[in-house]
This record gives structure tokens, sequence and C-alpha cells, in this order.
């Protein structure tokens, strides 16, 4: 690289750290919480060291410029913290900070004194801020700890709910589509079945491999954090004080905590990972096989319905009852949405049952059009 590209990159440097500075000093001036804004001026101060080492390095490269203002933008989010409060500019920083931590580690002078480590550091630490209750973008996540938008029933009924719907909906269109091509019963059993078993063990498979590759990356990142731990103790002690300050904990309180926390490896590694990662290590996102197997359960259980009257009746009277069948369990599916959701039984129940059927309807029409073709 030739000194002239090195001195564009200096430059480019300082002013991102001269801006993320600039919003920090303005997000700490509009916090209300003083341990929050404290940590805002903290932030603000490391990112003016992060620019005192770039403005050293454009001197050493012969360039002496003088300190640039701040960019319209910065000043922009500066004035929306001011006016509206941090919480507004919070996922924007963080953007900020992931993408410093992604430049800086490709940029041999910045990883030289951890620079990457700090911007890494400083993303998850407005993670936390972001998601405490009373603290940032508070919105959503005190609505969901109070209960105004029914979502305490968490992931795994979510995936149940869905997991069904996805059976029974793909599986009932599949079951009218050959009807309608005026195959035989025992035809048509054949083809639910195949689809209920690819259709199971796709999920299942899908499933699996989502929850081992989170498991994977989860572990990944406790080992980063384990190297870091080990290479650098005192910035992983500062980083924990600051999360519990960020958690209303008091500068003393939280330094004193960190620090008791820090003196033992292990310990200090299982909460860093849960405070600063959001990680159980002992779980890791739960297990993939059982996850697999629910998908599979689940699934099976949806794209059972629309089948089984053809285990025992033949013709119109099987098809009619595997959609009179398919509607009551779309409107059991729709009711249960409303868990999630917080809308009304009927609303989502006969939601669920219109769009069902429309997608039965469908393929029923094309199949019928297929077995006159090919009967033609």
């Amino acid at each position: 690289m030739s000194i002239q590209d090195a001195t564009a990159r200096y430059r480019r440097n300082r002013q991102d750290e001269i801006d993320s500075a600039t919003v920090y000093r303005a997000m700490a001036a509009a916090e209300s919480h003083p341990q929050l804004a404290e940590v805002y001026r903290r932030l603000a101060d490391t990112e003016l060291a992060h620019a005192d080492f770039w403005a050293e390095k454009l001197r050493e490269a012969g360039s002496e410029d003088a300190e640039p203002r701040p960019s319209i933008r910065a000043r922009t989010l500066a004035w929306i913290a001011r006016r509206f409060g941090p919480s507004v500019v919070l996922s924007t920083m963080r953007s900020g900070e992931m993408a410093g931590g992604q430049g800086y580690a490709a940029q041999p002078e910045a990883q030289s004194i951890g620079m990457h480590v700090d911007e890494r550091s400083h993303d998850r630490l407005l993670s936390i801020i972001e998601e405490t209750p009373g603290r940032g973008v508070e919105g959503g996540v005190l609505a969901r700890l109070e209960g105004r938008h029914r979502a305490t029933s968490g992931n795994a009924l979510r995936a149940a709910v869905l997991g069904a719907n996805d059976g029974l909906v793909s599986n009932l269109s599949l079951v009218m589509g050959v009807a309608g091509a005026a195959l035989n019963s025992t035809a048509i059993l054949i083809t639910g079945l195949a689809g209920l078993i690819a259709g199971a063990g796709s999920m299942a498979m899908g499933e699996w491999l989502s929850v081992q590759s989170s498991r994977e990356l989860y572990q990944r990142q406790i080992d980063i954090e384990a190297g870091e731990l080990a290479e650098i103790p005192d910035e992983e002690e500062q980083e924990l004080a600051l999360i519990y300050e960020a958690k209303g904990l008091s500068k003393e309180q939280a330094s004193a905590l960190a620090a008791q926390l820090i003196s033992d490896e292990e310990t200090a590694l299982d909460t860093l990972a849960r405070e600063e990662l959001g990680i159980d290590p002992e779980e890791l996102g739960g297990s993939a096989w059982e996850a697999a197997g629910a998908s599979f359960v689940l699934f099976a259980l949806g794209a059972i319905v629309p089948v089984l009257p053809f285990f025992f009746l033949t013709g119109l009277v099987a098809v009619t009852t595997s959609l009179v069948l398919s509607a009551v369990a779309l409107f059991v599916i729709g009711a249960g949405i409303t868990l999630l959701t917080g809308r009304s039984i009927w609303y989502s129940g006969l939601r669920q049952v219109g769009i069902g059927l429309a997608a039965a309807a469908l393929t029923y029409g094309i199949g019928s059009l297929i077995g006159v073709t090919l009967a033609g």
C-alpha cells in the first residue's frame, strides 16, 4: 500500500472516531440515567483516544492535518439524540461499531492496540443497553415484560404452531392437487403419506442444521471471548464494569463486581458469555436432535389430518371429509396463533381457514387441468 493510500485510510478512520465521539457526547448529555450517561461519556473518551491514535499515524506519515469537524451525518445524529433521546440512535451506533470492528480487524495498526476488540465490545455493550428494560429502546422489551403484546409464550409455542401449520397446509394442498387430477383414493393416500414423510424429514433436517450451526457459532464466540480474556483481562474487566453500569449499578459497585468476577477465569468466562454475548454456555441454544425431532413430529401431526379420511373413505366423500377436518384443524391453529399475536380468536381462526382452503382450491384446480390434459 502506498503512503497516499495509508494516509487516506488514517484520515477516514480519524473522521469516523470523531463522528462517533460527537454522537456519544450528545447521547450522554441527553441521557437521564446518570450511570448510563457516564457509560456514553466513557465510550466517547475511547473514541477520542482512537482518533488521537490515527492523528499520530498521520503525523508519522508526514501529514499535519488540522482536526476535522464532525461530519454532517454525525451532527445530525447528535441533534436527534439531544432532541428525541439516545434510544433513537442506538441501533445506528451499534451498526457503526459492528462495521468498525470488522474494518479494524483487517488493519494491522488497529490490531496492534486491540482497537477492533474495543469496537466489538462497544457493539455488544450497546446491544445490552438496547435490550435492558428501562434503558435504550425500551418500548418493545417493556411491552413484552408487561404482557401488552402477549408475547410471553416464547419461541417454543411459535415453532409448534407454525410447524403444524406448515405440515397441514402443504399436505392439504398436495392431497387436493392429486385429487383434482382424478386419481383413485389409494394413490391419493400414498401421495399424502409420501408428502408427510418427505416434508417432516425436510423440516427436521433444516431444524437440525439451523440449531447445530447456531451452537457452533456460539461456541466459536465463547472461544474468542476466552482468548480475549487470556490476552487482555484488564479490558475485559472494564467491559464487564461498563455492562453492569449500563444495568444500573454505580461505577464503584460495577468495578468491584467486575474485579471479583474476573479474578476466577472460569467464572469470568461464564459471566462474559451470559452478560456480554447473551449465551448460556451450558445450553448453547439447545439440542439440535431435540429440535429436529420436535419439528418432525409437529409437521407430521399437521400433515396427517388431510390424509386420515383416505384410510377409511373413497371418492368425493373422502375429499369432502378431508377438507372439513383440515378446516377445523386450520381454525384451531389460527386460534393458537392468537397466543402470539393477541388478535381475536375468530379473526385469526377464520383467516387461517380462508388461506388454507384457498391454497387447496388452487392446487385442486391445477390438478384438474393436469388430469384433463393427460386424459385428453
